[in-house]
């Protein structure tokens, strides 16, 4: 079922003179220089879409004349993203609940990272490993063994060790405390659709996040250099028994390559999940030509176990060559509570970061039309909202 416009449509002339009145209100976010894309040199500045218009079903997308398609992915719940400007660039059932999986991991970085040096020693105990639900990923943390912090964390990130996460948790203060935290910090990143209860990812009831928050989590992490470098390790060596050491692997195919996906150039990482009632779910990111995409693929319903990596990849391509011919459709800074200024990260991170204004400093208006386009003379800009065979259920 098809609602609104589709980008594969041909609109009438009529059409066409209505897109081009129905220009939206607000104002766009400030952004840098450094950010911007050499092809929109000159352009005029689009309105930026109500933090709203994310909330309906289907695919957005704000096409200029010639502008590569969407792809078409199977995933529930997908998301392009400018990672320094923080502009949604395409989505399909942004704000849709659904369980994260181990990409729920990114948060848990984001609250407990900041918290210990990565040279602390710790010397495990029993009751850190205490309460690791069945079947979870393990990087083989063991009681009585002595690990850095750092050893923790990229058993987290390479591993998605659940097995590490509970030890990081129990320094924290515990299980509990870290998952309230965790809740606290995505509130304050304007993360409004992940409710936390297990801080690993694993099924738990009532556990949800989105593709957005999802996004907004990753770009956030990619400014912390420390977890920018974690989520983009391949591989490690991890401490064992006896002062001995194993190798670990990134579990991200896109990164690493393994079991048959090619690697993507300019990967940066973030993180991937699995379970039985999220499916597969993915945050990546990638950097080519002074420009940082970031996507999120929640639940593919076709290709497998690699269906994430492969609708991943036709995500970050779009993304790429869709830059400067579309406009955004909203802002992972959209939903802040307070006044944010977007920092880079570190050069492989998000380099072109620029300053984004504040959610509360942009004038959205109460009601709107949902396209919006720069004039007949930008092309046609539509925003279609394509719904997938079966129903979604909100959460």
């Amino acid at each position: 079922m098809t609602i609104g416009f589709s980008p594969r449509a041909t609109l009438s002339a009529c059409a066409l003179c209505a897109a081009g009145m129905l220009l939206l209100a607000s104002p766009v976010a400030a952004v840098g220089g450094s950010g911007a894309d050499p092809g929109t040199q000159g352009r005029p500045k689009t309105a930026m879409p109500q933090p709203a218009l994310l909330n309906r079903e289907g695919t957005l997308v704000r096409l200029h004349a010639g502008a590569p398609e969407t792809p078409d992915v199977s995933a529930m719940s997908w998301l392009v993203a400018d990672a320094g400007t923080g502009e949604v660039l395409a989505a399909h059932n942004a704000h849709v609940k659904l369980p994260p999986a181990s990409t729920l991991k990114t948060l848990f970085a984001l609250t407990v990272l900041p918290a210990f040096p990565g040279g602390v020693q710790h010397t495990v105990s029993h009751d850190e490993l205490m309460g690791i639900g069945e079947g979870s990923s393990l990087v083989g943390v063991v009681a009585g063994n002595t690990y850095k912090v750092a050893d923790l964390w990229r058993g987290v990130f390479l591993n998605s060790g659940n097995d590490a996460v509970h030890v990081l948790a129990a320094l924290n203060g515990g299980w509990e405390h870290t998952a309230r935290q965790m809740q606290a910090k995505a509130r304050t990143l304007g993360a409004l659709d992940t409710h936390v209860v297990s801080p690993d990812g694993y099924d738990a009831d009532g556990q949800v996040s989105s593709a957005y928050d999802l996004a907004v989590f990753g770009r956030a992490g990619l400014r912390n250099p420390d977890f920018a470098r974690y989520c983009s390790t391949a591989e490690a060596a991890f401490p064992g028994l006896g002062g001995a050491t194993y190798e670990i692997a990134n579990t991200n195919r896109l990164l690493t390559g393994a079991k048959g996906v090619k690697p993507y150039p300019g990967l940066i990482g973030i993180k991937n999940g699995y379970t039985t009632n999220a499916g597969n779910t993915l945050v990546a990111a990638a950097h080519r030509n002074g420009r940082t995409v970031l996507v999120t693929v929640m639940h593919p319903q076709q290709g497998g176990g690699l269906g994430v990596y492969e609708e991943a990849r036709a995500l970050l391509d779009w993304g790429f060559d869709a830059s400067g011919h579309v406009d955004p459709v909203g802002s992972l800074d959209a939903l802040r509570p307070v006044a944010h200024t977007a920092q880079a990260a570190s050069p492989a991170a998000a380099p072109h970061a620029a300053a984004s204004g504040p959610a509360s400093d942009w004038d959205w208006p109460t009601t709107g039309a949902v396209a919006g386009g720069a004039g007949l003379g930008a092309g046609a800009l539509v925003i279609a909202l394509r719904r997938k065979g079966k129903p979604i259920a909100r959460g």
